[in-house]
């Protein structure tokens, strides 16, 4: 087998909901500069009996009712998630036990808020070389485990929730037509910008978990660049144009990143999923979610290409191609 095409999709969000408003009741801020500065209205916040795993497994299982398959189906799971429930054993193998299908392969990827991308990736890889036939692809976080409520320049722009894909192995396209597919993936890192987004602990240094910290100004213009020539590469190696594609799913970490990265790339707005204002940033989860969300609503059909682009703290970055 040598390729992969998207099956299904899932998610999963948490019961809570919390405004701008509320937010605006505990720390210095408001729903209009919240708003006007990321596009954000409301978030999901996980409560008590709600982690990383029973969010990844419930968009799991709705990914896997999306296209009539169980749990015996699938092969591998790649958990895409930069807050697991435990320092290990992977989340992936919490998730691959409450499905109930234990056996195969089941391991977490870190790359913060690229990490759907790089567990697609991984997982396309490992179909195309025969490690199995099927897979769970899955971002999810409960980022508000990892915030410091008295900031309020980062914790108004995150959130929790999950979304999962499942992928199939198959014989590669011929060239020219329209068969689905994952077309073209590139992925990249910058260890050097490790200062501009990050947690301030772990287990290795502080012995403790740490909140998040960012750089939100210099984040938003390494964004813009990173992204655009990212884009710019999938295009290249899969041969097409930007008119080509009929939708992008990116990151939703912010609507004036989405605006800026699709106004330099000449990508109409409409032609962009955007669901940060629900949603607000959920990380690993944000990529899989904005598709799920948008292909239940009835936006991404059956046979339209799909740009998925997404960056994170590290940094990492990067950009897939999949036809449906």
């Amino acid at each position: 087998m040598i390729g992969s095409r998207l099956l299904g999709s899932g998610s999963a969000l948490p019961r809570r909901v919390v405004t701008n408003d509320e937010l605006a009741a505990r720390v210095d801020t408001s729903d209009e500069w919240i708003v006007e500065r990321t596009g954000i209205r409301q978030r999901y916040i996980a409560g008590e009996g709600e982690t990383t795993a029973t969010l990844a497994t419930d968009a799991a299982r709705a990914a896997l009712a999306d296209c009539g398959l169980g749990p015996a189906d699938i092969d591998i799971i790649v958990l895409a998630t930069a807050t697991p429930d435990n320092t290990f054993p992977a989340t992936a193998t919490k998730v691959q036990h409450a499905l109930g299908c234990n056996g195969g392969i089941a391991f977490d990827v870190a790359a913060v808020c690229s990490g759907f991308l790089y567990a697609l990736c991984v997982a396309d890889s490992m179909l195309r070389t025969g490690m199995g036939r099927r897979a769970l692809v899955i971002g999810a976080e409960t980022f508000s485990r990892i915030l410091d409520w008295s900031d309020r320049t980062t914790c108004v722009l995150f959130g929790d929730g999950a979304g999962a894909v499942v992928l199939e192995a198959q014989g590669e396209a011929s060239e020219g037509d329209k068969a689905p597919g994952v077309l073209a993936t590139r992925l990249h890192a910058d260890g050097a910008s490790h200062d501009l987004l990050y947690v301030d602990g772990g287990p290795s240094t502080t012995q403790t978990v740490g909140h998040l910290r960012m750089k939100g100004r210099e984040v938003f213009r390494h964004a813009v660049v990173n992204l655009s020539d990212v884009l710019k590469e999938v295009l290249e190696e899969a041969k097409v144009s930007a008119e080509d594609i009929d939708w992008v799913v990116p990151h939703q970490a912010n609507a004036r990143i989405l605006d800026a990265t699709a106004k330099k790339l000449g990508i109409p707005r409409e032609k962009v999923i955007v669901t940060v204002h629900e949603h607000a940033n959920t990380s690993a989860a944000s990529v899989p979610l904005a598709f799920d969300t948008a292909r239940r609503d009835g936006r991404i059909k059956p046979g339209d290409l799909v740009m998925f682009e997404a960056m994170g703290g590290g940094f990492t970055w990067g950009a897939s191609l999949v036809r449906l």
